[in-house]
């Protein structure tokens, strides 16, 4: 490969002057880039990136720290971070973190390591400690999907709790008045903001909320399988399962029928998330669709705009859900 001394003969300028064309070209007259870009073309020369790179102090990579890439939800918002960083000339580091918060400090410390210029988290934690940017300098994060309350950095997301609801609601216009739900992890606020939207829908319908309708998950279909063995123990079934995941209702789905019944003529089955999957189980899923792939796409762009000092990034974005409605869900006895 041709090195740039070849470019600056071949031009009729200095190394110095083919180096800063090709670092900054808008301090050097458009007659020299051209000279340049012509030599370069002729010499087949490239850059050596990594010095660039170092000399830039950027790496233009993208830390993405997801909880577990098995989800599908997941792998959608990894889609839209993936297309939108390639748009705009940045890489992607995709740290798979299994949600152990050891793992996200150690990734998040590819910034300072000079292997990652910012991080996308996907989950409620900040991996950062408290004096890793100098005051008055803005944070090399955003936070998306799940985020913390008080994050120090944007955040993006739904209204849980409202979207929650509007599915709750959803089910008591069906008839239905015993309603279990299958949540998520304990300490998830995307758990607690169901849980309160759920609850919210039950309180207005005058309908009572028990603990007892509440059963433990994951988000995983194990989860949604296991769950809905234990609520078919039960001497008065639930004749509805609001699950907190696609994945988990998918399980559940599979339990029930395992088990004889029919879904929904038996047990109505609604979801959270809208995966590809939910349009072809069986039946196809009711559930509350998020915009996974805008998720990743604006996260990238606030990111970026943090990175190169675009101007004030919107602190709170809050992306809007839609409840879609398919043919698991019926009115009871349906």
């Amino acid at each position: 490969m041709s090195n740039i001394r070849k470019v600056a003969e071949l031009a009729g300028v200095s190394v110095a002057t083919v180096s800063r064309t090709l670092k900054s070209p808008d301090i050097v007259s458009p007659a020299t880039r051209e000279r340049v870009r012509q030599a370069v073309e002729t010499a087949g020369y490239r850059p050596n990136q990594m010095a660039v790179q170092f000399r830039s102090r950027r790496s233009n990579n993208l830390a993405v720290l997801v909880p577990t890439i098995a989800n599908t939800f997941f792998a959608r918002v990894i889609g839209g971070i993936q297309q939108a960083a390639q748009a705009q000339g940045y890489g992607v580091l995709l740290c798979n973190t299994l949600g152990r918060e050891e793992l996200e400090i150690q990734y998040a410390g590819m910034v300072a390591g000079r292997q990652a210029d910012g991080v996308i988290q996907l989950r409620a934690f900040n991996p950062f400690p408290a004096d890793a940017v100098e005051p008055g300098r803005p944070l090399p994060m955003v936070n998306a999907c799940e985020v913390l309350d008080d994050a120090p950095c944007p955040t993006l997301r739904i209204d849980n709790r409202a979207a929650a609801r509007t599915l709750t609601e959803h089910l008591i216009a069906l008839g239905h008045r015993r309603i279990a739900m299958i949540q998520g992890p304990r300490r998830s606020p995307l758990t607690r903001d169901r849980v309160a939207g759920y609850r919210d829908a039950l309180e207005a319908a005058g309908i009572p909320s028990s603990d007892d309708l509440l059963y433990p998950g994951d988000f995983t279909p194990r989860a949604g399988y296991d769950a809905a063995g234990a609520l078919l123990a039960r001497d008065l079934r639930p004749t509805a399962v609001f699950c907190e995941s696609d994945e988990m209702a998918i399980g559940a789905i599979s339990r029930l029928k395992q088990a004889g019944f029919a879904v929904p003529g038996d047990v109505s089955v609604a979801g959270f998330d809208d995966i590809d999957f939910a349009s072809y189980s069986d039946p196809p899923l009711t559930t509350i669709a998020q915009p996974a792939e805008e998720f990743g796409q604006r996260a990238v762009d606030m990111l970026i705009d943090i990175l190169e000092a675009r101007g004030d990034v919107e602190p709170r974005v809050v992306l809007p859900h839609e409840l879609v409605i398919r043919d698991s869900t019926a009115p009871p006895g349906g």
